[in-house]
């Protein structure tokens, strides 16, 4: 399935005394990698929600391999696993600079209507995308 690479730079900010990042950022660097996917495929999530669709983690689970340090630039691989349907489903790879395996993830999404807020199925105009 259709697969991106994202790349993000450490901050400061991000780290702890030691300068490894903490835990808790990782959810963020996901984050910034599907809008990155979802660009790359000519999708908007800004766009989606205007259109009422929303997309919130329903799972979210990492393993956590070396560490990232600050200043590194990582390379976050994002991978759809199957073709959505309620549900969109990623996997993800964290690189280092060096090409080091620091981190896999994985993240289920669900499309919901923003008004309702019950799932719905996945965008038609989405799955046409994907289809190219």
């Amino acid at each position: 399935m259709k697969s991106h690479n994202t790349y993000v730079k450490v901050r400061y900010a991000e780290t702890d005394q030691m300068g490894v990042v903490h835990h808790g950022n990782y959810a963020d660097y996901l984050e910034i990698a599907r809008l990155a996917w979802l660009d790359e495929l000519g999708v908007s999530y800004k766009s989606m929600e205007r259109e009422g669709v929303m997309l919130p983690v329903f799972e979210l689970h990492f393993k956590f391999i070396r560490s990232a340090l600050f200043d590194d630039e990582l390379k976050i691989v994002t991978k759809l696993i199957k073709t959505p349907s309620v549900k969109i489903e990623f996997d993800y790879e964290i690189y280092n600079q060096q090409g080091e395996l620091l981190t896999t993830a994985s993240t289920v999404l669900v499309f919901m209507d923003s008004q309702s807020r019950k799932p719905i199925r996945c965008p038609e105009y989405i799955l046409d995308k994907l289809k190219v």
